[in-house]
């Protein structure tokens, strides 16, 4: 039969997975279709914490793309204090400071990368994205459902439904990406295996607008968790009052008991909650929309099959502790995209896809299980405030007012209490679980060991040019004086070669085999009167080799293979890992 529809890539769904695959691949020059069952992108802006690397990405599409983001999104330093309270008019019992905002952090994050990270809320970074993939060549169509697809050995034929018309219609495809979210059909229909189980929690969202400052302007912060008897029965761990835009526009998080039916949550119900949470009982709310969810504990163990894949939502199911969702949805489109790319433009052989699954999958199971044992990481904050396990408030509130007594178990209470907060920086600042994704697969040539942690790998970001690892960032220039990271030199789709003084043999072979292979190999040579110069010694410190050594950076920014010096054979060496890598 013959397709309706023929492209080379077809991508289900346009939330931050889709939209960035399709925006990637368009990007590196390869026809792509994305289809969405809506009308329009997200109109809830449910994820919103945009990590470094998630910005990376967005700076490899282009500076322009990156700026657009920064113009939209609430900068890092209005994000940090994380408040606890009774309620946003109530009594504060403790805050600690998040997202890169304490000096060292801070610190940490100004050297870890050329991005800042930022609040971002989906529906703002969906419309960057989509009409990135737009604009690039990438063909849409909304209001259009995915039925089924099967695949053979040439490629994928999908079923669509257009939605206005209720017509049927294929797609041929050489790949088809399922990224359809956390009930993918994609998913379902490919059988592949998950582990963990669904609907572990409940809780409702209520979206609404209100003048807030006066409760937190002095104290910005993203998030101000609310302690109040109930806080801790289903969804996050506690009550959330979550700044949308600052601050008018607010999203309250409020758990519900998973084992009784899902509450209805209508105008009076949103505006009784928000006036309990915020604790002022004549507090008038513009409510924009309510609905509840369920938090989920659930990722697949295998990611793709044959010519299909899975991403984003689809892959990796679990609540928004730690802002990992869209981040880790977006690094999977940024993952795949080149590898698509590759394949289709014969540069590589299918087989460099089975290192997406390798790759992402350890990725899936590290995140959930992060995000769910953050919920987990409040319990002992409820039980230093004497809050765990009731909702009598009269005990409860005695409890909490205890701390306040001039007595040794009071002392004890709020020691408990304070480090109890500051243990939350394993989802409020947990810059490791962010920046420290390696990779293992046949798309990386690794030789030897890799560098022992000098730290605790969740919490704090541990460059290295080790094969697997991201190239490491640091500020390098150019013979006029601009300032570069090192990231900039990479990406956009090649495969970049970096060296230094001596490394000459390494630049010639990559050169040939550029043309040999007909994959285009970008060249940087840092040091003295190179094009780009390390007058910092910041380079040098940070690349693990010698001047005539060399690195092979992927499109994706990720080490593929290094030497520590001149081979004997540069030219044979470099062929082997590449043609290693692209499965030839």
């Amino acid at each position: 039969m013959t397709a309706d529809i023929t492209t080379d890539v077809l991508v289900i769904g346009t939330g931050p997975a889709g939209s960035a695959t399709a925006a990637l691949l368009a990007s590196y020059g390869v026809e792509v279709m994305v289809v969405n069952r809506y009308r329009w992108l997200s109109n809830t802006p449910r994820a919103h914490i945009t990590n470094q690397r998630t910005m990376e990405v967005l700076r490899d599409l282009g500076h322009e793309v990156e700026a657009e983001a920064m113009i939209h999104a609430t900068p890092q330093d209005l994000m940090g204090n994380n408040v606890f309270c009774e309620s946003l008019a109530g009594e504060e019992l403790g805050r600690m400071q998040s997202w890169g905002t304490a000096p060292l952090s801070k610190a940490e994050h100004l050297m870890s990368s050329p991005c800042e990270m930022n609040d971002l809320p989906q529906t703002f970074m969906e419309p960057i994205l989509f009409k990135t993939a737009c604009a690039r060549g990438a063909q849409a169509r909304m209001s259009t459902e995915y039925l089924s697809h099967v695949q053979d050995d040439d490629g994928v034929t999908t079923t669509c439904r257009d939605r206005l018309t209720g017509k049927d219609f294929t797609v041929r495809s050489k790949f088809l990406v399922g990224a359809d979210g956390g009930n993918s059909l994609v998913a379902e229909h490919l059988g592949l295996p998950f582990e963990g189980k669904m609907g572990v929690g409940g809780s409702m969202n209520i979206l609404f607008r209100a003048d807030l400052s006066r409760y937190v302007a002095h104290r910005p912060s993203v998030l101000y968790w609310v302690m109040q008897p109930g806080a801790d029965v289903g969804g996050i761990g506690m009550g959330l009052v979550r700044m949308v835009r600052p601050w008018n526009e607010w999203l309250i998080v409020w758990g519900y008991d998973i084992n009784q039916p899902a509450p209805v949550v209508d105008a009076a119900m949103a505006t009784q909650v928000a006036r309990q949470l915020v604790g002022d009982p004549s507090l008038e709310i513009d409510l924009i929309s309510a609905n509840t969810w369920t938090v989920n504990n659930c990722f697949a163990t295998h990611m793709q099959k044959g010519r299909v894949f899975i991403m984003g939502d689809a892959a990796h199911r679990h609540p928004p502790s730690n802002g990992l969702g869209s981040n880790t949805s977006i690094q999977d489109g940024y993952n795949l995209a080149w590898k698509l790319a590759a394949v289709v433009k014969g540069q590589a052989t299918p087989k460099l896809l089975d290192s997406y699954s390798a790759e992402r999958t350890p990725i899936a199971r590290q995140i959930v299980t992060r995000a769910n044992q953050s919920i987990a990481e409040f319990g002992p904050i409820f039980e230093a405030l004497g809050m765990d396990g009731g909702v009598d408030h009269d005990k409860i509130q005695r409890n909490m007012a205890a701390r306040c007594d001039a007595t040794p178990a009071a002392e004890a209470q709020r020691e408990a209490l304070r480090k109890a907060i500051e243990f939350k920086k394993y989802e409020f600042d947990c810059h490791g679980v962010e920046m420290n994704q390696r990779y293992a697969s046949g798309a990386v040539v690794a030789e030897g060991q890799p560098p022992a942690p000098n730290a605790d790998m969740e919490l704090h970001y541990q460059p290295t040019t080790y094969p697997g690892a991201r190239l490491p960032h640091v500020w390098v220039h150019d013979r006029t004086g601009g300032k570069h990271s090192t990231l900039d030199l990479t990406g956009k789709g090649q495969f970049t070669l970096i060296t230094g003084i001596g490394g000459e043999a390494w630049v010639a072979a990559a050169e040939a085999l550029s043309a040999r292979l007909g994959l285009p190999i970008r060249v940087v040579r840092i040091g003295p009167r190179c094009a780009i110069e390390d007058h910092g010694g910041d380079w040098a410190r940070a690349r693990e080799i010698r001047d005539a050594g060399c690195l092979l950076v992927r499109p994706d920014q990720h080490v593929a293979w290094r030497s520590e010096d001149l081979s004997v054979n540069p030219q044979a060496d470099l062929g082997r890992v590449l043609s290693t890598i692209l499965g030839h």
